[in-house]
């Protein structure tokens, strides 16, 4: 599989990669023998970028990883981890000694004496106008505890102040065919500046899949179930802020532009991927089909710029409206 490069640190990524949200908690129930086996088929795959977080089951998702990895020394795997979600969501608790105590939990959770790239998860929007803040994390790359640093984002303004921090090596930023607003000045800026894009929530939660109805019951314990609204968290990173059942009929349309030999979700993914200034999608896998299936999509031909234009009409006719305002 192709690899591109976070300009600013020089690390290497798979353009599709793997998110192991769903490994860890809030997608229903994954056993651990699954959640391994997800993960060595990504890596079969040629998958070379992981990206969890410490808050995925509490810290589940790192150990899952970490024990995959140590019986495989010969993989050479990007660990992207975040950190701050673990308290309360205020600026005044993003500051080095909370960061020296979360980057120690993850270090251990993952085995590593030092993390490849730590992102901040979404946090406040007053911290990506914190010196203090950078400051702190410039420390932690002079301790050599990370290698690199970046920020996880919710809107196109927050990515943009953080891409103007001369120490952020990336932005992971919601982006897939229902949240094309980054494509306007988030992308060209990340670009100009050698930030590299990680693109999240590449399906939708699985909308782009067009494997939903509007009878489709998730768990209690998905997010999909107790986060439609932003109950638990921004309500973007459910359905990428879309409501339910315009997104099933808009899911359904698209699926129809799919060109011969590819689903749904790779078309999704194949859209993400030929994007100037993205480094890698994502998604996540539940299965090691799934998996499979994901990282197929980077070899699938580009898409036409007659299917690129129709996936755009589709998102300005019925999606842009509910989503480019609020992110």
């Amino acid at each position: 599989m192709d690899e591109r490069t976070f300009g600013r640190s020089q690390q290497h990524a798979s353009v599709v990669g793997l998110g192991t949200w769903q490994l860890g908690a809030d997608w229903g129930d994954v056993d651990d023998k699954e959640a391994l086996t997800v993960l060595e088929t990504a890596a079969e795959s040629g998958v070379t970028f992981f990206d969890t977080a410490d808050v995925y089951g509490d810290g589940r998702s790192e150990q899952t990883i970490a024990a995959f990895l140590s019986g495989r020394p010969d993989l050479h795997v990007l660990v992207a981890t975040k950190m701050g979600r673990r308290v309360d969501q205020i600026p005044e608790n993003y500051v080095l000694d909370n960061f020296r105590e979360w980057n120690d939990r993850s270090r251990r959770n993952l085995g590593v004496d030092r993390l490849d790239l730590v992102q901040l998860h979404c946090p406040p929007t007053p911290v990506y106008s914190t010196d203090e803040v950078f400051d702190a994390l410039d420390t932690l790359v002079e301790e050599e505890r990370v290698a690199a640093y970046g920020v996880s984002v919710e809107t196109c303004q927050e990515a943009l102040t953080a891409i103007a921090r001369p120490g952020v090596a990336s932005v992971q930023i919601i982006l897939n065919p229902f949240r094309m607003k980054p494509l306007l000045e988030v992308l060209p800026a990340a670009r100009e500046a050698g930030v590299g894009i990680i693109a999240r929530v590449p399906l939708a939660s699985g909308l782009l899949s067009g494997k939903y109805t509007k009878d489709t019951v998730f768990p209690e314990n998905d997010h999909r179930t107790y986060n439609r609204h932003g109950e638990s968290f921004d309500q973007g990173e459910t359905f990428s802020g879309v409501d339910y059942t315009t997104g099933v009929e808009a899911a359904a349309e698209f699926a129809a532009l799919a060109p011969e030999g590819y689903t749904p979700a790779q078309l999704a993914l194949r859209w993400i991927i030929q994007q100037p200034g993205v480094t890698t999608v994502i998604p996540g896998a539940r299965s090691p089909e799934q998996a499979r299936a994901n990282a197929a999509a980077a070899k699938l031909p580009e898409l036409s710029e007659a299917t690129l234009s129709a996936i755009r009409e589709l998102y300005e006719r019925r999606i842009k409206d509910q989503v480019e305002g609020r992110w």
